[in-house]
């Protein structure tokens, strides 16, 4: 049994802390996580610009870069690596990044024993070949890693793989078919590295070397055509740094390019010496939130739905061609900044948010029209997004060969959610038909299914199948086919997955990146599963485990762990992150449905809304 009242008190307490996380101007911005890897790489790329600036801006370079490796080494984890956020456990790819990083900064001495460590921690997961193992085939991460070694005189430029940088030369439409070794998200990397490491090692075949020789200048005015206002790539610090330590790596500090990026990174540093992996995820978060916040018999309690945010959420949509993907007009990035890429994540959250504004069967007036015109652009651009294979990839179609590149199960799932309500059109009714088989065929052996950009790092692979089952759970839930051999047997799966303390996923409480404590559910991953096994209403066992789960989410919420989160965001190439909204959002979300389903209807409108 479940106290009503204790559940009532429990979700008006998180609503209330999602709420007081409210910008002035009615949205969420929300706080990512800082990061050892995106602080290192910044590192680097000031220290190989710092000698050329003017000799009254060096001793600011000095502190930056300084303060940086300060609060790097502050959080080393006991077996001498370094995690991607002070919650994580060691990888390689950080932790050989920070060596680099500190190598260029002149400081391997201030810090000999610290590095000492690390450099143990490195050879003990076998060096560059156990870096190589990390990604295979993929290089759009170990390559910036060893030119980052390279430029740091780490290793011989003979150990950087050649980048085929005359490729972005190529129209944008045909960089799918070039099966380059890099994602599409990074081809600012492949032009600044392949360029590098050109320069400081050309290929011996005459005819390579003449071809790269001549690419140099174009391929640049791509680089220059993609790097946004801010001069954030993706608003992404990694990538906007191995972009400027490459160009400075060989000469080209006072690069337009150049001088852009370093404005970017000068602007983006915390006031503790850090940088997070990206400036933030406002347009994401704000979704979650809106979407979190009217689970309650529809539109209750909708009194943040003001005509000031739907302002903000419709001028976050993007209206013209992307210059980075090249991405039709009509989808939405994570972020109202510059450096934003519509995707196929955001995209439906933005859909799903809007209906919560104007209701699908709504009619349409002159206050609703922006809406509308937004919600059909939307559609038909994640409608001409949808691969072959029935599925949503993140940014392009047709891009296959690398993992981040393909088609995902969490962002199909959430594009039929969004499109559901406009089945009736032919063309929307055979996209879910399409998305449902792809999500038939991809639900593993285990009933579960795999995110593309979630993990867990105390699981397998890192992967998190809670996550990414309970994703698709809501489509099945929205698309009303619980009741379907898919659906029952992820419900199977997230059962037989609850922890012994009533929650879900997580892992061993960690110190300096250790285990010193008994597994520990996470906020996140329970909120998800207790919201998907309620919506299935028929069955008396996923009832029982969703109160269970329900009871220590409330004692969360009574203890202040839901504004706790843990690192269970990838963010290009497997770099781990946590939001500091994301345990908040999703326990919101969680008891505002188990309230719905627990509590009748206040109106006869409610009554006609109620998502169950």
């Amino acid at each position: 049994m479940l106290d009503l009242a204790r559940l009532e008190r429990a979700y008006q307490r998180a609503r209330a802390d999602l709420l007081a996380e409210r910008t002035p101007a009615g949205h969420w911005v929300g706080e990512l996580s800082s990061s050892a890897l995106s602080t290192a790489t910044a590192v680097s790329a000031l220290s190989l610009l710092r000698p050329q600036q003017p000799s009254a801006e060096q001793p600011r370079f000095t502190s930056l870069i300084e303060s940086g490796l300060r609060w790097i080494y502050d959080r080393q984890n006991a077996d001498g690596g370094l995690g991607d956020t002070d919650k994580s456990v060691s990888n390689i790819s950080t932790t050989m990044l920070v060596r680099a990083a500190t190598h260029l900064a002149g400081q391997a001495d201030h810090y000999r024993e610290s590095l000492r460590h690390a450099e143990q921690y490195i050879e003990q997961l076998g060096g560059i070949p156990g870096l190589r193992r990390r990604y295979g085939k993929d290089k759009t991460f170990a390559v910036p890693i060893l030119t980052n070694y390279a430029l740091a005189g780490l290793v011989p430029w003979s150990e950087v793989s050649p980048l085929p940088f005359e490729a972005a030369c190529l129209p944008q439409s045909w960089y799918r078919f070039a099966r380059l070794p890099v994602v599409s998200y990074a081809i600012p990397a492949l032009v600044a590295i392949g360029q590098a490491r050109y320069f400081k090692q050309p290929p011996r075949n005459p005819v390579m070397r003449l071809l790269r020789r001549w690419a140099i200048e174009p391929s640049l005015r791509v680089l220059s055509k993609m790097q946004p206002a801010s001069g954030g790539y993706l608003e992404a610090t990694p990538l906007t740094s191995f972009v400027v330590m490459s160009l400075a790596g060989t000469g080209r500090h006072d690069h337009p390019v150049t001088r852009l990026g370093l404005k970017f990174l000068l602007d983006s540093v915390r006031t503790d010496g850090s940088w997070p992996i990206d400036t933030n995820l406002a347009t994401w978060v704000t979704t979650l939130a809106i979407n979190a916040l009217n689970t309650r018999h529809g539109n209750e309690d909708c009194e943040h739905l003001t005509p000031q945010l739907l302002a903000w959420l419709l001028g976050c949509q993007h209206t013209e061609r992307h210059p980075f993907t090249g991405a039709a007009p009509g989808g939405w990035g994570w972020s109202d900044l510059s450096g934003a890429v519509p995707d196929a994540d955001d995209t439906p959250g933005a859909l799903l948010a809007l209906q919560r504004f104007v209701a699908p069967d709504e009619k349409v007036s002159d206050d609703t029209e922006p809406a509308r015109v937004a919600e059909q652009s939307g559609r038909d651009w994640l409608l001409g997004l949808q691969n072959g294979d029935g599925g949503w990839p993140t940014f392009c179609r047709g891009w296959g060969v690398l993992p981040f590149d393909r088609s995902g199960t969490d962002l199909t799932a959430h594009a039929l959610r969004a499109i559901e309500p406009w089945t009736d059109s032919p063309d929307l009714r055979a996209a879910r038909d399409r998305g449902r088989a792809y999500l038939a065929r991809t639900q593993r052996p285990d009933g579960s299914w795999l995110p593309l950009w979630f993990g867990n790092q105390a699981r397998t692979d890192d992967e998190n199948p809670l996550y990414g089952t309970a994703r698709v759970l809501f489509a099945y839930r929205d698309l009303r086919l619980m009741h379907t051999e898919p659906a029952q047997r992820a419900i199977r799966f997230l059962l037989a997955e609850q922890n012994a303390d009533g929650g879900w996923g997580g892992g061993p409480v960690l110190e300096r990146g250790q285990a010193v404590g008994p597994l520990r559910s996470s906020v996140e991953e329970t909120a998800l599963v207790v919201e998907a096994l309620l919506a299935d209403e028929s069955n008396p066992a996923a009832q029982a485990l969703a109160v269970k789960g329900l009871s220590w989410l409330v004692e969360a919420v009574e203890s202040n762990q839901h504004q706790v989160p843990s690192p269970i965001g990838f963010y290009f190439a497997k770099l781990w992150y946590y939001e500091k909204l994301y345990p908040i959002i999703f326990t919101v979300s969680a008891l505002g449905h188990a309230l719905a389903c627990l509590q009748p209807p206040a109106s006869p409108r409610a009554e006609l809304t109620h998502p169950h």
